[in-house]
């Protein structure tokens, strides 16, 4: 059987030959920066760049990152000049080898199968160098497919890109769009409204619920009712339906309604306490995971706006300031319902609504487009190497 890869590119079709590392790469230690001064040079450690000096371990030749302690399987390209700390090798591909190919084969490896410690993970140069690949007998063939995948990194870098910008204009416009401390109306309003906000306390607006009581371990996981998951609340401004799990149905519980919402009541972080979500689905025999508590509105108000309102940063910090403990974190639903809030008229609240709800719907399909670039690149990887 001959030794080529399952995809090949147009224009090659000689067998591959196998190889160690040790023939394709010099592997370098990288030192400590300490005694360096300020200047143009990066330095890099196993998480990326970490600052700037006067020297550099390499000048003129481009190398291959690799943790030698600590994360050991995240590659990435060092383009020279640049000075690499103790915890990460810096590998210079030999000559009538092409460093974008070889970079591909570094994401190929299984780095933690290699690893020689019982605690914090850690590689050796003979490991490395004893690795055996498969590599095209023409260069060019090395080079062809180095673009390609330079070429798909260059694209899932300006997908991501574009999403944590989409994530910026998020948080930022969760600051602009509800109205700050001491404040009646928002920095930024829709054409057409100039009222103030009114003021209104949860507490006089609604009343809490309490989450599944009485349960154990036995009684998850089989039957016809269904309950919601402490991390779909964390997770979602909106509740989802992918991230609700199985239970017997009981009458004695509470059932969650459309327009809910849900309160986590506690977590190791004052800033993770007190994350809300909003139940929109009409569905029967539902009900709220143990670690949460509900909160039922008996005044009309939409749901999008309540969903993203109760997760702008003037509530966070209200919540965050409510939060009590030392190793964790609780919250009291009582004191929750003592918040005031800040309501505009039904119309402004669903055009904001639906400003949000158009937001997470676009950042949603971007996140889908990134993974999906993602995927193929590995479906790649395992398919045009040998």
């Amino acid at each position: 059987m001959k030794n080529v890869p399952e995809i090949r590119l147009k224009g090659f079709d000689r067998e591959w030959v196998k190889n160690i590392m040790e023939n394709l790469i010099k592997i370098n230690s990288g030192c400590d920066y300490k005694q360096l001064q300020n200047g143009p040079i990066p330095v890099y450690g196993t998480g990326g760049y970490m600052l700037s000096v006067d020297k550099a371990l390499s000048y003129k030749e481009d190398a291959i990152g690799i943790g030698r302690k600590g994360t050991i399987d995240h590659p990435y390209i060092l383009f020279a000049p640049f000075w690499t700390v103790d915890t990460l090798f810096y590998s210079i591909p030999k000559e009538n080898f092409d460093i974008n190919f070889l970079y591909d084969i570094f994401q190929n490896i299984d780095w933690k199968s290699l690893d020689e410690s019982t605690g914090v993970p850690s590689l050796s140069k003979v490991n490395i160098n004893n690795i055996e690949v498969s590599i095209p007998h023409d260069i060019k063939e090395q080079q062809t497919i180095g673009v390609f995948f330079q070429n798909l990194d260059n694209l899932l870098a300006e997908q991501k890109n574009k999403l944590e910008n989409l994530q910026k204009v998020k948080k930022s416009m969760l600051c602009k769009m509800f109205p700050k401390e001491g404040q009646k109306v928002p920095e930024i309003r829709f054409k057409g409204y100039e009222e103030d906000w009114e003021e209104k306390k949860l507490g006089d607006m609604g009343h809490t619920f309490t989450g599944l009581s009485g349960k154990n371990k036995s009684d998850f996981g089989h039957g016809k009712g269904r309950y919601i998951t402490y991390m779909n609340v964390f997770s979602n401004p909106i509740a989802s339906l992918n991230q609700i799990e199985n239970i017997e149905i009981d009458n004695s519980q509470c059932k969650v309604k459309y327009g809910d919402v849900f309160f986590t009541t506690s977590s190791e972080t004052p800033e993770e306490v007190g994350i809300s979500s909003v139940w929109l689905r009409e569905l029967d025999n539902v009900y709220l995971n143990s670690f949460c508590f509900g909160y039922r509105l008996l005044v009309h108000a939409d749901p999008y706006f309540m969903a993203y309102y109760l997760r702008s940063s003037y509530f966070r910090r209200r919540i965050t300031f409510l939060a009590q403990g030392i190793s964790r974190f609780n919250i009291s639903k009582n004191k929750v319902m003592e918040i005031e809030i800040f309501l505009p008229p039904t119309e402004e609240q669903q055009l904001i609504g639906n400003y949000f709800k158009s937001l997470d719907e676009l950042i949603k399909s971007n996140q889908d487009a990134l993974e999906n670039i993602k995927h193929f690149k590995q479906s790649c990887l395992q398919k045009m190497f040998v």
